[in-house]
């Protein structure tokens, strides 16, 4: 059996897979840390506060004297939801080829869905406002009381819901969240070198395979 007929749909990560957000994420929550008066990060930083959800971002962000106040911790994280609800589309593009990408995807009648770990309201407008003429089948960000990345259960709901095995999956993201995610769910885990973390962490992760421009994904399909 070929690859063509393997894979059949694929699963996306959001930020630093299809959406470069990392400026949008730093200066809101650089935003946030100053009215606190607390010291800013680089923008590189902020690559590896990304990607395990917003209230990790924030903890990760805030200095160790903070995080052990937690009336202070979800202040904080309340006025960075409405920091970045304010800033979300300033900064924010597709990467170069994604566009493209999901075209040719779709022309080869390819199933696609994202999966993320942002806030769910944000993950719907982000997807809306940046990749609104491209065809997903189901759009999912971190809801209440359903676990995050690299818990399997959302890309398994996914699966269910497209009515296909999880094998059938390929899984492209760009942190070691991502392949954990994918190889738990049972997916063929693909790593985005374009993204926010690096060759190594992907490998450690997991990645059975590794790309560094998005129309290489099409040789799976």
């Amino acid at each position: 059996m070929s690859r063509s007929e393997t894979f059949q749909a694929i699963i996306f990560d959001l930020d630093g897979t299809l959406l470069d957000t990392l400026r949008d994420l730093a200066d809101s929550m650089n935003g946030v840390l100053s009215r606190f008066g607390f010291p800013v990060h680089e923008l590189e930083k902020y690559r590896h506060f990304v990607g395990d959800g917003m209230e990790n971002l924030v903890r990760r962000a805030i200095p160790d004297s903070a995080k052990t106040d937690p009336a202070l911790v979800s202040h904080c994280l309340e006025m960075m939801r409405k920091a970045y609800g304010l800033n979300w589309k300033v900064k924010t593009r597709p990467y170069p080829g994604v566009p493209e990408l999901l075209d040719a995807l779709g022309e080869r009648g390819v199933k696609m869905a994202v999966l993320s770990n942002k806030p769910d309201e944000f993950t719907q407008t982000t997807v809306d406002r940046f990749l609104s003429t491209r065809h997903f089948e189901a759009v999912v960000g971190a809801r209440p009381q359903v676990p995050l990345k690299p818990d399997p259960s959302s890309a398994l709901e996914i699966a269910k819901e497209l009515k296909l095995s999880p094998a059938r999956f390929a899984y492209l993201g760009d942190t070691a969240t991502d392949m954990k995610t994918a190889n738990a769910a049972g997916m063929f885990a693909v790593g985005a070198l374009w993204g926010f973390r690096d060759a190594a962490e992907l490998i450690a992760g997991g990645a059975a395979k590794l790309i560094e421009k998005p129309a290489e994904l099409l040789e799976l399909f």
